[in-house]
């Protein structure tokens, strides 16, 4: 009678656990899976705006050069999960006040890494339970766009 009532007790504290474990689990995978992505987005904006950034090809549009940049990321992560943002801007206007214009041609490009864990909702008798998270990441490199190999 005794080891019949320890093996019920060891199903409810298994019942009980098992949840816990799995989403501590999720969590981790979670986790190193955004380190990863994070590591590689650092690696290829890096390269992707050296590269794009200072002669992009067909036009010297920033525009142009902040599209090329942006699926250069994109393939290298080949995740559904990262949403990748690129901009261009002028370091420094023209004309502002108070300001010395050394170089007028510096542009900062910044880009923005945002990760959406894959299991962001689940659904348990009827009741959903979202997550609203999302992870973001972001980097930003000043290079002078008609000196190729030139960052500040």
């Amino acid at each position: 009678m005794r080891r019949r009532a320890q093996t019920g007790q060891m199903t409810v504290e298994l019942a009980v656990v098992l949840p816990v474990v799995i989403v501590m689990v999720a969590a981790v995978v979670t986790i190193m899976r955004y380190v990863a992505c994070c590591a590689t987005f650092d690696h290829v904006a890096l390269d992707a705006v050296v590269a794009y950034g200072t002669s992009p090809a067909g036009s010297t549009l920033a525009d142009n050069a902040c599209s090329e940049v942006r699926q250069t990321i994109v393939d290298a992560l080949a995740s559904d999960a990262c949403d990748v943002q690129v901009s261009a801007t002028k370091s420094i206007e023209d004309g502002q006040p108070g300001h010395l214009t050394i170089n007028p041609l510096l542009v900062t490009y910044t880009c923005k890494l945002t990760y959406r864990p894959l299991i962001s909702s689940v659904s348990v008798a009827g009741a959903t339970f979202t997550s609203p998270v999302a992870l973001t990441h972001e980097r930003t490199l000043v290079i002078d766009r008609y000196r190729p190999g030139v960052v500040i």
